[in-house]
C-alpha cells in the first residue's frame, strides 16, 4: 500500500509541474516573450493545453465569467494542494 501512496504523490506532484510551466509560459506568451509563431513554441502550448483542458474545462464551466480573468488554473493548483494534504494527512492508511 505504500507503493500506491508514492504513486499517487508522483502523479499529483507532476501534474503540479505541468500547471506551473503553463502559467509560466502563459504569461510569457502574454508579455510577448514567447511567439507562438515559432513552432516548437505552439507544440509546446498545444501540448500543454491538451493536457489540462480536461481539467480546466468543468472549473471554467463553474466559475463565473471574469472578464480576460481566468482563475481555472488557480483553482486547479489550490485543488491539487488539498488533495496532497488530505493524502499526507492519511498516510497512515496507506501502512
Amino acid at each position: 500500500m505504500t507503493s500506491l501512496f508514492q504513486i499517487l504523490m508522483l502523479i499529483l506532484d507532476v501534474v503540479w509541474f505541468i500547471m506551473i510551466a503553463h502559467i509560466v509560459m502563459s504569461w510569457l506568451i502574454n508579455f510577448q516573450v514567447l511567439n507562438l509563431r515559432q513552432p516548437l513554441v505552439m507544440q509546446i502550448w498545444d501540448g500543454l493545453n491538451r493536457l489540462l483542458e480536461p481539467i480546466y474545462g468543468p472549473i471554467r464551466s463553474v466559475l463565473p465569467s471574469m472578464g480576460g480573468l481566468d482563475l481555472a488554473p488557480l483553482v486547479a493548483l489550490i485543488a491539487i494542494y488539498a488533495l496532497r494534504i488530505i493524502l499526507m494527512n492519511n498516510a497512515a492508511a496507506f501502512y
